[in-house]
């Protein structure tokens, strides 16, 4: 390893450890990248001039039509919460199974990978599951541990399910690799990879997970009857005929949505941030019916923006850290290392994978993809055998793991915060491990079954 590499795998460890200090994460990549720019520059083993790209990179992400459907699909989210669509879901969907024992469980879940396919933002639908669904299941008599951990396990599919706002950062970042890599092995006319492969490819994987969820939440039902218990019987709840009108009141318009979302997406009508204006205006109507629009744009917008800003800031502070780590020569470091690994291009996946998981540790999902994934990606779809659509959905199911995997899943701290108080960190804590070993369980069923990624955008898409 040469003295320029050292310096590169110094600057990854201090970011890290920064990170764990409770740095904020856009201003560590970039501070840290600075100053490492300013010692390499001083000790003769980089040029600082290098940076000079950066305004021109800036400019390349502001202007890339691809993540212009990031702050629409998170306006759409937003509206959907404020609207209180999913309020009215939640108490339908209750009633409707809540008879049966497990069955609000069943409930959160169904309406938790509506929420997911709607939202595309784990924050917004981990907020919105808690408020609602939390007490709801805690005044019926649920064990807080299955409580908690069905809630957080839910909200998290917002991190695979289309269009989930990872995917669409995934699909960015791995088109950009795959074209890499074809150009690097002499391929003058590549093939691309797109957005709409990756939701097509996540797809199946996703809906297998829910199942995989349900499945559980059924077992329990049978084996621990008191964890999950029915609702006793309200006689002045809507029954038969009135309870199925009220469901198709509340459950046409949004699945009407992401019909029209998915659907103009995946059958090659509309580009995924086209079909993201059409969900942003799509949720301001519906949110029109609920209440009056001018009460409720300033504050989404608002809260959209936030978001928004949050998302495109850590993007520039990966794009600097990227430059001075290339320029110190840290991504041949890491093309060597992955393609002298035993086992080859097995072997290289399945140690990026344990990488990324345990970076979940520390890092948000959005800073391994806009960090680890530009450095690792091209090597790896260079690799013989490496679909770059099953190795996206692998990528997004590992992101969605770390992201409710004690003891610093995100997804736990949104859940603790919105929590009522009879739920403790040890609840949570407890209640997510079986939901952690059910994502790993679907991370060895895509390993060793790649089509379940990479069959439907096949057969879509004809690649």
């Amino acid at each position: 390893m040469t003295g320029p590499e050292i310096l590169a795998v110094v600057m990854v460890a201090a970011v890290i450890a920064a990170l764990m200090a409770g740095y904020p994460v856009a201003l560590t990549l970039a501070g840290v990248s600075l100053i490492f720019a300013l010692s390499g520059d001083a000790i003769g083993v980089m040029h600082f001039a290098i940076l000079g790209a950066l305004p021109q990179r800036i400019f390349g992400v502001m202007t890339n039509e691809v993540l212009l459907a990031i702050p629409l699909f998170v306006f759409m989210g937003v509206m959907l919460e404020r609207s209180r669509i999913a309020e009215e879901l939640l108490e339908t969907m209750g009633r409707l199974f809540g008879t049966l024992r497990g069955g609000l469980g069943i409930s959160a879940v169904i309406v938790g990978t509506l929420l997911a396919a709607a939202k595309g933002v784990v924050g917004a639908t981990t907020v919105t599951m808690g408020l609602i669904m939390l007490p709801t299941m805690l005044r019926f008599g649920y064990d807080p541990r299955l409580a908690a951990g069905t809630v957080a396990a839910t909200a998290t599919l917002a991190q695979i399910f289309p269009p989930a706002t990872v995917l669409v950062l995934l699909g960015d970042q791995l088109g950009n690799a795959y074209q890499a890599a074809q150009l690097s092995k002499g391929i003058f006319s590549p093939r691309s990879l797109t957005v709409s492969d990756l939701f097509a490819g996540a797809l199946v994987p996703g809906v297998a997970l829910v199942a995989l969820y349900l499945l559980f939440l059924v077992a329990v039902a049978v084996l621990r009857p008191k964890a999950s218990p029915a609702l006793p019987h309200d006689p002045k709840a809507p029954k038969g005929v009135a309870l199925l009108r009220r469901l198709a009141e509340v459950l046409v318009a949004p699945l009407v949505l992401i019909a029209a979302v998915l659907g103009s997406i995946l059958g090659g009508i509309a580009t995924p941030t086209e079909a993201a204006s059409i969900g942003a205006v799509g949720a301001v109507l519906l949110a029109a019916r609920k209440a009056p629009l001018v009460t409720l744009l300033r504050p989404v917008c608002e809260t959209a923006t936030q978001i928004v800003s949050m998302i495109f800031l850590i993007l520039i502070g990966a794009t600097m850290f990227s430059l001075v780590f290339r320029a110190l020569g840290g991504d041949d470091m890491v093309h060597r290392a992955l393609s002298n690994l035993p086992g080859g291009a097995n072997g290289a996946v399945l140690a990026v994978m344990l990488a990324m998981f345990l970076l979940g540790f520390v890092m948000d999902a959005f800073e391994i993809i806009f960090v680890v994934v530009p450095i690792v990606a091209p090597t790896l779809l260079a690799m013989p055998g490496v679909d770059p659509v099953w190795l996206g959905v692998l990528m997004a199911v590992n992101l969605q793991t770390s992201y409710m995997h004690p003891p610093l899943g995100p997804t736990l701290f949104f859940l603790r915060g919105v929590a009522p108080p009879q739920i403790t960190t040890r609840h949570i804590y407890v209640g997510i491990i079986p939901f952690v070993l059910i994502q790993i369980l679907a991370l060895l069923v895509l390993w060793f079954a790649p089509a379940l990624a990479t069959a439907l955008p096949h057969a879509i898409y004809g690649q």
